[in-house]
């Protein structure tokens, strides 16, 4: 070891060192203690370069892997799409009424269920139309009308039917069209007293022959002292009213005359169709120069349909929301007045207008006649929809006329030929 020597007196003690291996010591100690952080340095900031083949490895691994991942997140997606979709058709079909109805609920009559029960065509499936069972016609929206048409088919079969006409008719305006056929005998008025014709045109028979159930008047002189819609008014009376002169004398610029439209047809008018056409008059005019017209119509507050065909003429008992049974392209004209205001969305009167305009022949007449336009805006949107279709212009009259009420009214009249299309 070394000495080490203390010197009292002056206050201080010095230190020697004994050997220069203490030193050494020392310095070594502190080379490790450096060599050491500059290796844990190292070996936490390097990062090995993979050769070529590794890089291609592991690209097409994590590749693999990515498209893995999506496939099975696009697969969840559309499944969860596809839940969506039948979750949102089995919502609408709630709406609307188009769910099958459930032949074992108690309240359903065994009439109904008959009805609707699917039959196999016993020869199996048919070459021509493809079809392997015969399925029963019943309105959609039958269904949400359940009490209505459960009370409908409750009847003794074989037996009288009930006198339910009213109740036939509501479910009609409701959408329940058409309805289901009955066994049972409908109710029997005697028709005595008819006219031949042409005389059952223009004369009046007697008002037994027609039912007054579930009507507010009863008889035709209380029907004429009222205004049943803008294209009747007084329209029972053949003999005295406005009903004899019309399209035959005009009242105003508005008013067409008969001769006058079968003038603009090309190629001759011969049968055609009378929407809304209150008791007939526009049928009975047309016959009398040789031309069958089909009035559609429902008993509205009158028996309209019992009238009509008590002067001779055809009568189909029919809403405007239905789809005419009538082919494709068959009629030479269509006559309508405000039975084309059905009021609601527009899409409502463009699903009416087309069902029109599919039913006129190319060629054909289209005349509408003394239309209420209640505003400006009403009669613009008209004309628009009537101009998709391409119509010519053979007669366009908008007029004004006095109300009852001593107010002017715009109303719009026109008789269009409806386009050959390629």
């Amino acid at each position: 070891m070394g000495s080490v020597s203390l010197k009292i007196g002056d206050g201080t003690a010095r230190f020697k060192s004994a050997t220069v291996c203490s030193s050494a010591v020392h310095i070594l100690m502190l080379f490790s203690v450096i060599t050491t952080n500059l290796f844990a340095l190292y070996a936490f900031t390097y990062s090995p370069k993979p050769n070529t083949h590794q890089i291609h490895f592991l690209d097409h691994h994590h590749t693999h892997k990515n498209i893995s991942l999506i496939s099975e997140q696009v697969s969840l997606i559309l499944r969860e799409i596809d839940s969506s979709q039948k979750k949102l058709s089995q919502m609408e079909k709630q709406l609307l009424g188009y769910e099958s109805i459930d032949l074992s609920t108690p309240n359903i009559p065994n009439e109904l269920k008959l009805f609707l029960q699917r039959n196999q065509l016993p020869l199996g499936k048919d070459s021509r139309t493809g079809i392997t069972e015969m399925v029963s016609s019943i309105g959609h929206s039958c269904y949400k009308s359940m009490d209505f048409l459960s009370n409908y088919m409750n009847y003794k079969p074989n037996g009288a039917c009930p006198d339910d006409w009213s109740l036939a008719q509501k479910l009609i305006l409701k959408g329940c069209e058409p309805l289901p056929r009955r066994r049972c005998f409908a109710r029997s008025i005697p028709k005595v007293g008819l006219h031949p014709f042409p005389l059952s045109l223009w004369r009046n028979v007697s008002e037994k022959i027609y039912s007054w159930s579930g009507l507010g008047c009863k008889n035709l002189d209380c029907l004429n002292s009222k205004k049943l819609n803008r294209d009747c008014a007084g329209c029972f009376d053949l003999g005295n009213g406005n009903e004899i002169m019309r399209f035959v004398k005009s009242r105003g610029k508005n008013d067409f005359l008969i001769d006058d439209v079968l003038g603009l047809g090309s190629g001759g008018i011969r049968i055609g169709f009378d929407i809304g056409g209150g008791s007939g008059t526009f049928a009975a005019r047309m016959a009398e120069k040789n031309v069958t017209i089909v009035t559609a119509s429902l008993n509205l507050d009158a028996p309209f349909n019992e009238f009509i065909a008590a002067r001779g003429v055809f009568p189909l008992y029919l809403s405007l929301d239905h789809r005419f049974p009538i082919y494709d392209n068959v009629f030479d004209i269509i006559h309508v007045g405000n039975g084309l205001d059905i009021g609601g969305r527009p899409e409502k009167l463009e699903f009416l207008m087309f069902d029109i305009d599919r039913v006129i022949r190319a060629g054909g007449l289209f005349w509408l006649d003394n239309f209420l336009c209640s505003n400006d805006e009403k009669r613009k949107n008209l004309t628009r929809l009537i101009e998709r279709f391409g119509y010519k212009k053979l007669k366009w009259v908008v007029g004004e006329k006095t109300n009852g009420s001593g107010n002017s009214e715009v109303y719009l009249s026109a008789v269009l030929q409806k386009p050959v299309r390629v």
